[in-house]
């Protein structure tokens, strides 16, 4: 079987130097909020050109507390509207509604699987506050219309980075290209910690030192609560851990790209959709998503020839039970998506021999 994800491969690729910063950690007797998480925060901060990294417990968490900053800094407060899109998976949803803030949701163009510009401007009301712009699959959103539009009418820029670590734009890194960044690393992310794990980025001094304390019970210095924060925090470990992966991620990045593109200049069946891309430097792969009409026959198909896949998402937001006041909406071009896509194998580990199974057998397969 061709795993979709391959984890155990992956990290055994820097075992040695995983189990060299698992034994620090372990030997040096501070877990939490110590050197190995100042020195991972300098140096994602560095990598993505932002002035401040923090820290968090996921990815989920990181966009919470983007929003929640906003809120104890009086920029946002409860009943404002956030923008994004309609398409991408639950958490961005959640971390604008945990917050007392109102999800509104914008279609995605077909050809990119990212927020359409265009619909932005005719969702705007007084009340909206803020666009997430999502960096689905792994390519950056369209920041360059989308920051005109914010610009017009005040908006702050989000980024939802959880799946486009080391995607860039004119040699601007996502996480920089916005206001402030929530990023994941959970273990299948292009760069995934042993665990779970965050982070936020931003150039907004302020926000940084607000969103710090918040994750940390709402304490700057210790017994002293100026917020009733939470506890989220990247622990010493998964930061150490992460520290190595890093030094990996351009590489494995350029492995990703070399098989997307062997997918797409040899997968030539008319059934089956393939991803489009505007700059290959805005897309990391985070996953390869095809659509395809008879979706549960065409991964039956792949699993009896030893092809695993996994969909990414069967469901969108609007149609789930905990957005029942949601389940009212079209929302066509989404609707199509989710019903359509189904992902592919491919990492940084998957061997030539194995892209070349699965472009020969897509290739024979008949609707």
């Amino acid at each position: 079987m061709i795993k979709f994800l391959d984890l155990q491969r992956i990290n055994a690729q820097y075992k040695e130097e995983l189990q060299n910063a698992f034994n620090r950690v372990i030997d040096s007797g501070w877990y939490i909020l110590g050197e190995e998480v100042k020195r991972f925060e300098e140096e994602f901060a560095d990598y993505c050109g932002v002035e401040h990294c923090v820290g968090v417990a996921n990815g989920l968490d990181a966009l919470i507390l983007i929003f929640r900053a906003y809120k104890e800094l009086g920029m946002m407060q409860d009943g404002d509207e956030i923008i994004v899109p309609a398409n991408t998976y639950i958490a961005s949803v959640l971390a604008i509604s945990a917050n007392n803030l109102v999800p509104v949701l914008v279609e995605p163009t077909l050809d990119f699987y990212n927020i359409d510009p265009a619909l932005i401007t005719a969702h705007i009301t007084p009340r909206t506050k803020g666009i997430l712009a999502v960096h689905l699959y792994g390519q950056l959103a369209d920041l360059s219309a989308i920051s005109i539009i914010a610009q017009q009418h005040g908006l702050k820029i989000i980024e939802d980075a959880a799946q486009a670590h080391g995607a860039s734009k004119e040699g601007n890194k996502a996480g920089s290209l916005g206001d402030a960044a929530g990023f994941s690393f959970y273990p299948g992310k292009n760069l995934g910690a042993i665990g779970d794990g965050g982070a936020v980025t931003t150039n907004d001094n302020l926000l940084a030192k607000t969103i710090r304390a918040l994750a940390n019970y709402g304490s700057e210095i210790k017994y002293q609560n100026e917020y009733q924060g939470v506890n989220s925090r990247l622990d010493e470990l998964q930061a150490a851990l992460l520290a190595v992966k890093l030094k990996y991620l351009e590489k494995e990045i350029e492995r990703r790209r070399a098989i997307a593109n062997q997918f797409i200049n040899g997968i030539k069946n008319p059934h089956v959709s393939l991803p489009k891309v505007k700059d290959q430097n805005s897309h990391v792969w985070h996953v390869f998503v095809v659509r395809v009409k008879e979706r549960e026959r065409f991964q039956s198909y792949l699993t009896a020839n030893n092809i695993q896949t996994i969909i990414h998402y069967p469901i969108p937001p609007h149609q789930q039970k905990a957005y029942q006041h949601l389940n009212h909406l079209s929302l066509p071009v989404t609707e199509k998506i989710h019903k359509e896509i189904i992902s592919l194998p491919i990492s940084a580990v998957l061997a030539d021999k194995d892209v070349e199974k699965i472009i020969a057998v897509i290739n024979s397969y008949a609707e």
